[in-house]
């Protein structure tokens, strides 16, 4: 009766939920796991650089606007031997030599400044859509690592638990073979009942061998994902009071709010940029040209020249070889695509959000049934105690009742587990699985920050953080 009791506290005190009461002071809770996953995943790092270096995009674009300034300047020397003829005869021949040797110098300077051309507007407006399809990018990741880091803070709590329920078995089983012998040893039982004691004995072992080894494996991930060993982890809640009420709601919500789905839209707006760029290479360009340029000692006869002029060019292409047209048909075949592309994005999150909704009302049921297997289990097992202490059962009628608690437990534990993560795995597919919907303490990565600060700089190689 003692080793129920152990085996009935080891599965309950290890994992869940919110039920379960206040949690220690010094527990590590699922809440601390995410936070330390958000700031240090170094894969969610990396991706924020990457959205960093797609805001510079903008500017680039935006330079299409700007006017380009040049310097040129040049010096060098030059050896002269010149001969001139000048008159109509021989008698009247004026011959001119000039030889010698210079030193020709010229500084100049040119700006350009582009009035008009219908390349730049679609440009700009296409790498902002860039900027934007890689912050839903980047949101597609931050979901992915917080979802993983509250399933594997889910995983451990449910591995450790089923270790501390087949290790409480293997105890149970231990005194069982003892209590076995003992009646053997005085003619209450035979040979049979004990062999029957020790190999569910060894049976135990194993399935704590293999309980074990889960957990180890576990662990490893566990400090891969979140960053540290787990220690004194405290239970998991479900997190359903941030999901919608209906299923059709939360279908309608992942079509809108999901970041796969809003980085598909973005997508699409940007190819539909790139044919409007595509079809700007037909159309004419006016650009402004100013040039100064001062020159020393260019002929062994001319000592120094001044010159500055402005000009406005007009472009107008006719024929370039046929390459303009084959990139608008190129663009137009991309945007198909993409618009195809978006509409399979959005039947997935569908499905998503389908599935994982079943897989949550279908976890809720799992864990009422499978605590009412474990009581039913408790009673079981004390009843076929009682009978066998009466010689009305055998003993391996008892150890079938306690492997089967066992096993009651086990399914409960893993109940419990797969009720959290499915409740996490729908709040993910509704594109709602975020630090600011979930309330942890953390400061909030703000991708517009970093855009804000580049957008408008006309000159500088360093970066805002100063590298």
């Amino acid at each position: 009766m003692r080793g129920v009791k152990v085996v009935t506290a080891a599965a309950t005190a290890v994992l869940l939920l919110a039920e379960m009461g206040p949690v220690p002071a010094l527990a590590d809770t699922i809440e601390a796991a995410l936070v330390r996953s958000y700031q240090n995943n170094p894969q969610l790092n990396a991706q924020r650089a990457q959205v960093r270096s797609t805001d510079e995009n903008v500017p680039q674009a935006l330079s299409g606007y700007r006017p380009k300034v040049a310097l040129t300047a040049s010096a060098g020397y030059q050896y002269t031997d010149t001969l001139t003829t000048q008159g109509g005869d021989a008698n009247n021949l004026v011959r001119t030599q000039i030889h010698g040797a210079n030193a020709p110098r010229s500084a100049g300077l040119t700006v350009n400044q582009s009035l008009f051309n219908a390349q730049t507007a679609p440009r700009v407006r296409a790498a902002e859509s860039q900027v934007s399809a890689a912050r839903e990018g980047l949101r597609v990741l931050e979901q992915t690592v917080i979802l993983s880091a509250a399933t594997i803070y889910m995983d451990y709590l449910r591995d450790s638990a089923i270790v501390e329920v087949q290790r409480s078995n293997t105890r149970v089983l231990e005194q069982t073979l003892k209590q076995t012998q003992d009646r053997f040893n005085v003619g209450e039982v035979t040979r049979t009942d004990v062999a029957q004691s020790e190999a569910q004995l060894a049976a135990g072992k194993t399935q704590q061998l293999t309980a074990e080894s889960n957990l180890t494996t576990t662990r490893s991930n566990f400090r891969r994902i979140i960053g540290n060993e787990p220690q004194n982890l405290a239970p998991g809640s479900p997190v359903d009071r941030f999901l919608p009420t209906t299923l059709a709601a939360a279908v309608d919500l992942s079509l809108t709010q999901n970041p796969n789905v809003t980085s598909a839209m973005y997508g699409v707006d940007v190819n539909f940029l790139q044919v409007k760029v595509s079809e700007g290479a037909l159309f004419p360009s006016v650009n402004l040209q100013t040039s100064v340029q001062q020159q020393y000692e260019q002929t062994l006869i001319s000592q120094r020249t001044f010159s500055a002029g402005t000009a406005v060019q007009l472009s107008v292409p006719l024929y370039q070889g046929g390459a303009e047209y084959s990139l608008i048909r190129q663009s137009k075949e991309s945007l198909a695509q993409q618009r195809l592309v978006l509409e399979q994005t959005r039947d997935q999150a569908r499905a998503n959000v389908v599935t994982a909704w079943g897989q949550l009302v279908a976890g809720k049921s799992q864990v009422a049934s499978a605590q009412a297997q474990v009581t039913a289990s408790e009673i079981a097992l004390n009843g076929v105690r009682e009978e066998a202490k009466a010689g009305q059962r055998t003993t391996l009628d008892v150890l079938n009742a306690q492997q089967a608690l066992v096993n009651a437990r086990n399914a409960l534990v893993t109940a419990q587990h797969d009720r959290v993560v499915a409740s996490y795995n729908v709040l993910s597919a509704v594109g709602r699985l975020s630090p600011q919907v979930l309330g942890l303490s953390t400061n909030v990565y703000d991708p517009s920050v970093h855009y804000q600060q580049v957008r408008d700089n006309w000159a500088g190689v360093r970066t805002p953080d100063g590298r």
